[in-house]
This record gives structure tokens, sequence and C-alpha cells, in this order.
């Protein structure tokens, strides 16, 4: 029942945003819609960490569910100044895309400040470098690459490559076909390839004699 009542509030929230004129503030709206449905909100974080980024969860990072809704709830309201769902399935839609984009980026940085090497393309390497630093350049530069992807093609190699989740698994996640996963992920290859094309391993040289 309480469920019901969450939909219908949400639907309800949805029809006064569709009808604010261009006068009305819609972010009031927008934060009583969001303070409406943040049971369900609480849910859907807890379900995606538990389920999908364990890791997460686990030192040094010990993400709570609680945590993950805070940053979710400012990305809705900034995503809602101008995407409007109009449906409730659109507005939890967008909310869970929302918790992999910051899951996914949590995932990274936690990479990023833990290991030397990633889980980068196969196709490139990083020389080491006698700086002293955690990273070489090279792998910096991989790195920035990496955060330049359009959104759907990072998010797909982030699922792949930094979660180390099978095409099937991402699909699930993402609510697409292997296709399409596959798609965005040779995509995502093929940009990289493009801004790094240089840190290809060099042929073997033909042996002389």
């Amino acid at each position: 029942m309480s469920e019901d009542r969450t939909t219908i509030a949400v639907e309800n929230y949805l029809g006064e945003l569709a009808n604010l004129d261009g006068n009305s503030p819609a972010e009031p709206v927008v934060r009583a819609l969001i303070d409406r449905s943040v049971k369900r909100l609480h849910l859907l974080c807890h379900s995606l960490l538990a389920r999908s980024y364990p890791r997460l969860m686990r030192p040094p990072l010990n993400l709570q569910a609680e945590e993950l809704l805070s940053s979710v709830v400012d990305r809705l309201l900034k995503a809602m100044r101008e995407v409007r769902p109009s449906t409730v399935r659109q507005f939890f839609g967008l909310a869970n895309q929302h918790m992999r984009w910051e899951l996914n980026d949590l995932a990274r940085r936690l990479d990023y400040q833990q290991l030397p090497m990633v889980a980068l393309p196969d196709e490139f390497v990083a020389a080491p470098e006698s700086t002293g630093s955690r990273l070489s350049l090279n792998a910096v530069r991989m790195l920035e690459a990496i955060e330049s992807l359009p959104e759907e093609e990072r998010e797909v190699f982030s699922l792949v490559r930094f979660q180390d989740m099978s095409l099937v698994d991402v699909a699930e996640i993402l609510s697409v076909s292997t296709r399409t996963v596959q798609r965005r992920l040779n995509r995502s290859l093929k940009l990289l390839a493009e801004k790094l094309g240089d840190l290809e391993p060099a042929p073997d040289s033909p042996d002389e004699g």
C-alpha cells in the first residue's frame, strides 16, 4: 500500500511540474518530489550498491546507501533543471542512471588512488617512470582519456574494465541488449585508440642478419 501511495504522489508531482508556467519556479516541486520518493530511492541505492558494487562497501571507502543517496539527490536536483520525466518509470529510471554514474565515478577514483596501474585497454602500455609518483605520466593520460569519453561509453567501459563485469551482467544493469553493450565498448576502445595511439607497443623489428 505504501508503494502505491508513493507512486500516486510521484505522478501528482510530475503532473504539477508539467503544468508549471514559465514564471513558476520548479525547484520547490522537484524537492518535494524527491522528498516524497526518498524511501524508494534509498532502497534502490542499497540494492544497486550491494548487488553490483559490493567492493565499494568495503574498506577503504566503506560506502553506505545513505551516502550514495545524498549524492544522487544532488545529481537529480541538477539534472531536473534540464530533464523533466513525464512518468514514474522515467523518474526512477533517471534516478537509477545517476546512481550508476555516481558509483562508477567513485570506483574510478578509488582505483586511481590505490593502483599503480588500473584496468586500462590491453592495446596500450604505460612505460614505468622513475619519478616516484604513483602513476606514470602515460597512465595519467590514459585515465584522463577515459574520463573524456561520452557518458554511455564511459559507463560501459567502467563496468567492464573497472568492475570486471560480463557483457551479460552489464546489459542487465543498463536494461539494454548485449549487442548494445558490445557496441558501446567497441566505440570506447576506438575513441581511446584515437587519443592514445602513440602509446601502442611498437611492432617487433625483424632480426637483422
